[in-house]
């Protein structure tokens, strides 16, 4: 069995180590959690997990490492682990706005890094996960793609199209979240309670996603299904579209690509 570690274990480290568990892929005893303040590790460390606040110590006998850390953390661990690393680990970077240029930088150019964008549903193992790298092996892309196959959805993709990707599904989560949101306020408006109207929401969005993933069919295909000529749905489209409803939801998605490709040079 190989061993991984992974740097920063908050919501994603830890839901990431939960997943790879669950899947049978690694045992608890094989996965080392580090963190800056052990104690925070309580929980997991009980899960049977290896825990540690010493970051170039976790990592000498990992195959695998991953970054689950803050931009603005991300020189300093690479300072601290570089001396520790041995030849072959495959460094997995799930931090945002940073390339695997950036990474190679400080660890040297014959480091193996794939880059991973996953989103807050992998804590429920329903995570969209970009995958990228520069010159890394198909091998290894394939090891880190299997890696996140066990917390959702995985596509692998271009580099430079790794800032969009933070866009779309990882700030897209909470776009959708916000819609989802909205539409409960809207039916608190016409008259429900609101937790039926939150239930309501959430089960409908939850319906249009799963319609669109079973059937692959294109989300204008199944909204004529719903739109009936003078009827009340395209009324309501229409309302939404003369307020900027899509306009606005691009504009925010190009915002947060823009944000997210400044986070690790700002």
């Amino acid at each position: 069995m190989s061993k991984i570690t992974i740097i920063g274990s908050g919501n994603i480290g830890f839901s990431l180590a939960k997943g790879l568990v669950k899947s049978g892929q690694y045992a608890a005893g094989d996965i080392t959690l580090t963190r800056r303040n052990i104690a925070a590790l309580k929980e997991e460390a009980n899960l049977g997990f290896q825990t540690s606040d010493q970051n170039a110590a976790a990592v000498a006998d990992a195959d695998m490492l991953v970054l689950a850390i803050l931009p603005q953390q991300l020189k300093k661990v690479l300072e601290e682990i570089k001396d520790a690393l041995k030849p072959g680990q495959i460094i997995v970077s799930v931090v945002s706005g940073a390339s695997c240029a950036d990474v190679k930088q400080v660890l040297g150019t014959d480091t193996i890094v794939v880059r991973a964008m996953p989103n807050t549903a992998i804590a429920i193992g329903q995570s969209m996960t970009c995958i990228a790298t520069d010159d890394a092996h198909e091998e290894h892309v394939g090891k880190v793609e299997v890696l996140f196959e066990s917390v959702g959805s995985v596509v692998v993709i271009q580099e430079d199209l790794m800032t969009s990707a933070t866009a779309l599904c990882a700030c897209g989560i909470a776009f959708f979240l916000r819609a989802i949101r909205a539409a409960s306020q809207g039916g608190v408006e016409i008259g429900f309670h609101a937790h039926d109207a939150l239930k309501m929401a959430v089960q409908t969005a939850k319906g249009a996603a799963d319609l669109l993933l079973q059937t692959q069919n294109h989300p204008e295909g199944e909204i004529d299904k719903v739109t009936s000529p003078k009827g009340c749905t395209i009324a309501g489209l229409n309302e939404m579209e003369h307020n900027g409803f899509s306009s606005a939801f691009i504009k925010g998605i190009k915002l947060s690509a823009k944000k997210a490709g400044g986070l690790y040079h700002d």
